[in-house]
């Protein structure tokens, strides 16, 4: 039996993983937190809901996000025979501050979709509480996406097909872009109506896509036989 290949990449995922398995976990959290994003932003979904859970729907998926984000950082912190984490060679790194700024990103999500669960705010209130740090959530997960990209390209830009790597970071950075579009568009104006709803929507679910597609490219592959 072979696997399909694109490029010479495998592009099957086995979903038989080691729980001990730190990058599988990483990879299975992105996937849930990014499917609950997908599902937030689905305009019937948001239809047939109260308000609340839809947007504790986005809030439960952003804590998805930061478990997922502080683990792939843990993964960027070289530790010592000794078991202490070497910071000093770490930090040098463009990986560590990629997974460092995309875990920043993920906590201010958590402040942006937890406070959209109060739905008594006013506008001056959503734009300073929910838009704010959504907007620099998104920002630093653009930077972080740009960071890893420089890293795999080895320069601002390679087309590299064949790489895994290559993929998983072009994809995540099209999902950066999606939702910087998202929090763009979601800025309250003084109608009270946001800049563009359906841009919000469209751009929060094509970013989720794309990220549950990076975070299924960390699962590893079925073993051959």
């Amino acid at each position: 039996m072979t696997t399909r290949s694109v490029s010479g990449i495998r592009w099957a995922r086995s979903w038989r993983v080691n729980p001990s398995d730190l990058g599988s976990r990483v990879a299975l959290l992105f996937m849930v937190g990014s499917a609950l994003f997908a599902l937030g932003s689905l305009p019937a979904y948001a239809a047939r809901v109260d308000p609340r859970i839809s947007a504790g729907t986005f809030f439960v998926g952003s804590i998805f996000f930061t478990a997922a984000a502080l683990g792939q950082f843990d993964q960027q912190i070289d530790r010592t025979t000794s078991g202490k984490r070497n910071w000093r060679d770490t930090a040098r790194g463009a990986l560590f501050w990629s997974a460092f700024v995309q875990l920043i990103g993920t906590f201010l999500f958590n402040i942006s979709t937890g406070a959209a669960m109060n739905t008594s705010l006013d506008d001056p209130d959503i734009n300073r509480l929910v838009w704010a740090p959504d907007m620099f959530g998104s920002v630093a997960f653009l930077v972080a996406s740009h960071l890893a990209w420089t890293v795999v390209c080895g320069g601002w830009w390679a087309v590299r097909r064949d790489d895994e790597d290559w993929w998983i970071s072009a994809i995540n950075y099209v999902g950066s872009i999606f939702f910087m579009a998202s929090a763009i568009a979601s800025l309250v104006l003084p109608t009270g109506q946001a800049l563009n709803i359906t841009l919000v929507d469209l751009a929060t679910f094509l970013g989720a896509c794309c990220f549950f597609l990076g975070a299924y490219l960390l699962l590893p592959p079925p073993s051959r036989s």
